[in-house]
């Protein structure tokens, strides 16, 4: 498949670059947040909650690793893990519209469990929407696996999230190799509340198992 026609680009047309992928920085949070309310217009993120992230994406004891992607200019995506005690929990993964079924999730998603392994994590959990069929797909394809419920998890709406994990972080799944658009990540693809915060998508209760 050549690019133009991954791309959704008709024949002959030259496609627009691919986004690229780089360290979230303070700056780069107004932007964040627009996007963040666009997408999860019930239940985003406060500006709060992402200062506090990044206050652990650096130093010695970093335990945070947050990236955005960046094309002609603007942020059409963003993604972030937290490690903790040999386990990654990815945060949240979001991607703008327009950018729906072009393989960024996918691309976000391996940048994250690089940092994962660099982290030395055993295994990487994730929530995501029980009504989410297409990224759950996805996070299939990078070896995730179901472990059980979260009920109430997403509000107001009271949407159960499943629990999905995957142990060895190497990230050997290549999203270029073997496109599958439909199961790329949609903006409610994996989104939680940062460990200790009290944001409305916080479960007060443990994982359920299947």
């Amino acid at each position: 498949m050549t690019p133009a026609a991954r791309n959704g680009a008709p024949t002959g047309e030259v496609p627009a670059l691919a986004p690229v992928l780089r360290e979230l920085r303070w700056w780069d949070l107004d932007a964040v947040l627009e996007l963040e309310r666009a997408l999860f217009p019930e239940d985003a993120w406060s500006p709060g909650m992402f200062w506090s992230e990044l206050a652990y994406a650096r130093g010695p004891r970093a335990n945070r690793r947050y990236v955005v992607a960046e094309a002609d200019g603007r942020l059409v995506g963003y993604g972030g893990l937290a490690a903790v005690d040999g386990t990654g929990d990815i945060q949240t993964i979001a991607t703008a519209r327009d950018q729906w079924g072009t393989g960024l999730g996918a691309r976000l998603l391996t940048e994250l469990l690089s940092a994962a392994t660099a982290f030395e994590c055993r295994e990487v959990l994730l929530e995501v929407r029980v009504d989410n069929v297409r990224a759950q797909r996805l996070y299939e394809r990078f070896g995730f696996e179901p472990i059980g419920f979260r009920r109430g998890y997403y509000q107001p709406g009271n949407v159960d999230a499943l629990v999905m994990r995957r142990t060895g972080t190497d990230p050997d799944t290549d999203p270029d190799s073997d496109p599958d658009p439909d199961a790329d990540v949609d903006p409610a693809g994996a989104t939680g509340a940062p460990p200790g915060s009290t944001a409305p998508t916080a479960p007060s209760d443990p994982v359920q198992g299947t």
